[in-house]
């Protein structure tokens, strides 16, 4: 049972996020100015939505109505106005449209949900436990063929609105999103769909400088929108797609072919016998328990999120998100803080697996068991790690504050992030002075690149204009290694409440007390406090 409400949840979940969407949608078409916004999308503010009830009366009113509105709204930082315009979103009827098609999906989502908990369509439990199918479907079904169906989108609706072709329903079978069609395809020119792009003088969403190219390598940014090429994003997805696709048929089904999950990490022994018996017994034990999947689900799923915090100012993929700071900063600091709650739950649920489902039998001189038999070394290690990024940075800091203070700024301690300087310089900024790799003309990767990506990413990492790579100094490498130090600090309380949940030295039968307990009573000190579950808080 515990499978089965598990999976109908899990399209409850689908059906709130739609929900959800569809409402971003709806607001922004009933009490937006997504058409003013498309004209001017440089100096008129996007509004997200109405405000019913501003407090504290006439001033507040004011204050709150702008952006061309007629009453008091909120701003919108979040980036969708650039979002929807960057994939073919044009009028606010396009809005409704989308609103309505998520109404849509949520509705089926929430029948889904109710049908899986039906006895004539719950799934067995030999269903939930089959990895390989669910690999293949994952894989191939849910990244590959969405990713491709993005592309095509992205091809027959998004490139076209970029060029100032308005494409709907109505005429996207008319409309050829490339004038020689499939022709290439066929003919296996496939080099044919990158050649004429938009030119650098193109105007987004007009045909102004527009070229033909659908699937492209130009690298780099548009440089009026200071975002990601569409045709280099579509080639992208495209790529994506295949491998996803590949992919999806690498593990053994019902046809005796591929790779079976259980073989490959009964194989993963390391060689040489000093480092015990690798990934055995590992499947049995990953299968049977759903907190080790979960901890396993979060932990991807954390890190990507603090990836796309990272990848959303530096790499910016919507058009004139670039020139929007606030809506920068308010999307990093979002993707950061959801990586965070999403990384600290990877480890809870760790904790958990380590207390109900781990089985020392099971998995005698594996990973797991030699990972909780040398937890000293590493939560030791981890704890010196952060003393010394702690002490070396604040000591750093407030020795050269002091210095400013008392008005001897030339005693400071002069520091230079020469390793990050370099690796920029390696990825092609010359302003460093360190000629290597990208950033040198006599280099091989220089010169493989030269004729295809490398003339737009060079102009892009050289420019002031966008927030690739920004110039860095010494504040950097002091904010660089106080972020350290609170990272390092956070793994170290969860790393050791995950490695300690079985038992410490000194509660060594804390396991027998469950995930969360306040304290072993009065009468044995130093109980408190110390369960896995305080660790997580």
């Amino acid at each position: 049972r515990l499978y089965q409400n598990i999976f109908a949840s899990h399209f409850g979940q689908l059906a709130i996020i739609f929900l959800w969407t569809s409402g971003n949608l709806f607001h922004v078409a009933w009490q937006g100015n997504f058409e003013s916004w498309i004209q001017d999308p440089l100096h008129v503010r996007p509004i997200a939505h109405a405000i019913w009830d501003p407090h504290f009366g006439q001033p507040a009113v004011e204050a709150f109505t702008r952006g061309g509105a007629i009453g008091p709204v909120n701003i919108a930082y979040s980036g969708v106005y650039q979002w929807w315009y960057t994939i073919g979103l044009r009028t606010n009827g396009d809005l409704y449209t989308g609103a309505l098609f998520l109404l849509l999906l949520s509705a089926i989502s929430l029948i889904a949900s109710w049908l899986h908990l039906q006895p004539k369509w719950k799934p067995s439990v030999s269903w939930f436990k089959n990895a390989e199918s669910r690999l293949n479907h994952h894989l191939s079904g849910l990244f590959g063929v969405s990713s491709l169906a993005w592309t095509g989108h992205l091809v027959h609706v998004a490139i076209p609105g970029s060029r100032g072709e308005y494409v709907r329903w109505n005429n996207f079978l008319d409309v050829l999103p490339y004038p020689q069609g499939l022709g290439p395809l066929f003919m296996g020119q496939w080099n044919l769909y990158a050649q004429n792009p938009d030119s650098s003088s193109h105007l987004f969403g007009t045909s102004q400088g527009a070229g033909t190219a659908i699937l492209t390598l130009l690298g780099g940014f548009h440089p009026q929108t200071q975002s990601l090429w569409l045709t280099d994003i579509a080639h992208h997805h495209l790529a994506i797609a295949f491998l996803f696709l590949v992919a999806g048929h690498m593990y053994r089904t019902n046809f005796g072919i591929g790779h079976s999950i259980k073989d490959l990490l009964e194989a993963h022994i390391p060689p040489g016998g000093r480092l015990g018996r690798g990934h055995k017994g590992l499947y049995d034990t990953i299968n049977n328990s759903l907190h080790f999947q979960l901890g396993l689900a979060l932990a991807s799923l954390g890190v990507i999120t603090s990836l796309v915090a990272q990848h959303m100012y530096s790499l910016p993929a919507y058009a004139f998100i670039a020139q929007d700071f606030t809506t920068q900063a308010a999307l990093y600091t979002h993707h950061q803080y959801i990586a965070g709650f999403i990384m600290t739950g990877a480890f809870a649920h760790g904790a958990i697996f380590f207390i109900r489902d781990y089985n020392p039998e099971q998995n005698e001189d594996n990973v797991l068991s030699r990972m909780l038999d040398h937890k000293e070394a590493i939560t030791s290690h981890l704890s010196w790690a952060s003393l010394f990024l702690g002490f070396h940075t604040l000591g750093l800091y407030v020795h050269n504050d002091v210095m400013l203070a008392f008005g001897t700024p030339e005693k400071q301690i002069l520091i230079e992030p020469i390793f990050a300087q370099w690796i920029q310089s390696a990825h092609g900024k010359t302003s460093y002075g360190f000629d290597v790799l990208l950033s040198s003309t006599n280099s091989p990767a220089f010169n493989a690149g030269r004729s295809i990506w490398l003339p737009g990413w060079l102009n892009a990492i050289n420019e002031n204009s966008n927030s690739l790579f920004l110039t860095i100094g010494p504040g950097d490498f002091l904010v660089h290694h106080a972020i350290a130090l609170g990272l390092h600090t956070t793994t170290l309380i969860l790393v050791k409440g995950a490695l300690d949940a079985r038992g410490s030295k000194l509660m060594p039968d804390k396991k027998d007390f469950g995930y969360s307990f306040p304290c072993d009573g009065p009468g044995r000190g130093g109980t408190c406090d110390i369960s896995a579950w305080d660790a997580f808080y």
